[in-house]
């Protein structure tokens, strides 16, 4: 196989497509021929391996900022977005993602677009990389756990996605359906819930112009551990709404079974939006601690009702958002 040198002397495969495992397998190679007979230590080892993957492919994705759909909000760390974050499919711990992730292989990736539409497609990564212009959105990540970032997302609405595949008049909700392979997500091998990770949004809100079909972070492809290739962002819903490693996203008349809500239906509803007076019955969901600013003996800042996105209040118009939570 031919290789080339990157300016960081990684011997990198010679190709215009460098995937993140790629660059991970380059990394952990680099890093054991560095320590051969120099480092004793296993564990270092290990811990080099993982810091390398955590990092990133680096891989560009350039995009137009869009200031209408951009928080004002201090941008999250980097490193505390790639490194801080759930991920069940690779370990239930926060740290587990980027730890383990390096086995999930994103190319070849093809994502299958199905149901209650007039022209089913599947569709490569290539495919959607240009499938519409490449937008940067700051959005803010309320998660459900009480804690909340700022991260520079890269991608484009969902409804680009929707005008193309042309949903019949039956078609009601929009199902999400993620990759479960045991052999490179090892927490999948766990019962911790019903494999694959299942999300899903009624048409209307898949639809609105904030709710972003991603590719990137930060101005690169996505690591791994926040869901590569390809995942759903839907800012003004609690984080576990955004599914991630997409491999199928099916039409629906009805009401999509979600992975969390078939867990603990009294805990996670199928709407899920962020809600300060909604709280979750094991914890307050009034207020917030953003990860990257707040320590855990400084005062939590207030949660805002839909995370701020006040815009998408007229989709629950006439709704009891306490009942349907």
């Amino acid at each position: 196989m031919l290789i080339k040198r990157s300016s960081n002397g990684i011997d990198l495969p010679f190709s215009s497509e460098i995937t993140p495992r790629h660059v991970f397998e380059a990394r952990r190679d680099f890093i054991r021929q560095i320590a051969a007979g120099t480092i004793a230590s296993g564990a270092l080892l290990e811990m080099l391996t993982r810091e390398a993957f955590a990092q990133g492919t680096g891989q560009k994705l350039p995009a137009r900022l869009n200031p209408s759909y951009s928080a004002l909000d201090k941008q999250t760390p980097r490193k505390d977005a790639t490194t801080y974050n759930n991920f069940y499919e690779f370990g239930t711990d926060k740290s587990d993602p980027a730890e383990n992730a390096g086995t999930l292989r994103t190319r070849p990736w093809t994502v299958a677009i199905e149901g209650e539409v007039k022209k089913p497609m599947t569709l490569d990564i290539d495919s959607l990389l240009k499938l519409a212009p490449l937008e940067e959105r700051v959005y803010r990540l309320r998660c459900v756990e009480g804690w909340s970032m700022v991260i520079p997302w890269v991608g484009y609405s969902f409804s680009e996605i929707i005008k193309r595949v042309e949903p019949t008049g039956n078609a009601k909700y929009v199902e999400f359906i993620t990759l479960a392979d045991r052999q490179q997500m090892p927490g999948v091998r766990s019962r911790v819930l019903d494999w694959p990770y299942v999300e899903g949004l009624r048409i209307d809100e898949a639809n609105h112009p904030l709710t972003l079909l991603t590719l990137g972070m930060y101005g690169e492809v996505l690591p791994n551990q926040n869901g590569a290739p390809v995942r759903l962002v839907v800012p003004w819903k609690y984080g576990f709404k955004s599914a991630k490693s997409i491999v199928k996203i099916r039409f629906t008349r009805d009401m999509p079974r979600t992975a969390w809500n078939k867990s603990a239906p009294s805990e996670y509803g199928f709407y899920s939006n962020v809600n300060p007076d909604v709280d979750h019955p094991r914890w307050s969901q009034a207020s917030e601690r953003r990860i990257g600013e707040d320590s855990f003996l400084s005062r939590k800042r207030k949660t805002l009702l839909f995370n701020g996105y006040n815009d998408v209040g007229s989709l629950y118009s006439g709704m009891d958002l306490k009942k349907w939570f």
